[in-house]
């Protein structure tokens, strides 16, 4: 069997567009569907407004095949401390439990909110220390059982 050798015609180095990175990100839901037998990827955020219609704070991510991943969780500076961050937090882990998720993955760098989490029952499952240096990277996973 012959093997045809490959060669890239043009490879672009760039800052990539959103619609770029979604593709790229669709093909890889495409692969992992295709390979787990799994179609049922759906995302969501939660958005919390001000009264003048800007956002304070928000929370983003996904559920698949029993499985839920918080992409992104902030709170406008000013807004901390107010529990917005509980009341998105808990906004997301109920849509998990919607969609019949198993377990939630999020992560967190040291210098962001992994004590924050560890007050809901996420736990540190992985940390990358120096991550940048002086400073620790974390994945966080909370099993969720009914």
């Amino acid at each position: 069997m012959l093997k045809k050798k490959i060669t890239a015609l043009n490879i672009i180095s760039k800052i990539p567009t959103q619609k770029e990175i979604r593709y790229l990100e669709d093909m890889i839901y495409e692969h992992n569907s295709s390979k787990t037998n799994k179609k049922n990827g759906k995302l969501f955020s939660k958005l919390i407004y001000d009264f003048g219609n800007k956002i304070i704070a928000g929370i983003t991510g996904w559920t698949w095949a029993g499985a839920c991943e918080i992409t992104l969780l902030w709170v406008k500076e000013e807004y901390t401390k107010k529990g917005f961050g509980k009341i998105l937090l808990e906004s997301a882990e109920a849509e998990a439990k919607k969609e019949k998720c198993e377990v939630i993955l999020l992560r967190s760098y040291s210098f962001q909110a992994p004590s924050f989490y560890r007050k809901f029952g996420y736990k540190v499952e992985f940390e990358t220390k120096d991550f940048p240096a002086g400073h620790s990277f974390f994945c966080l996973v909370k099993r969720l059982h009914d």
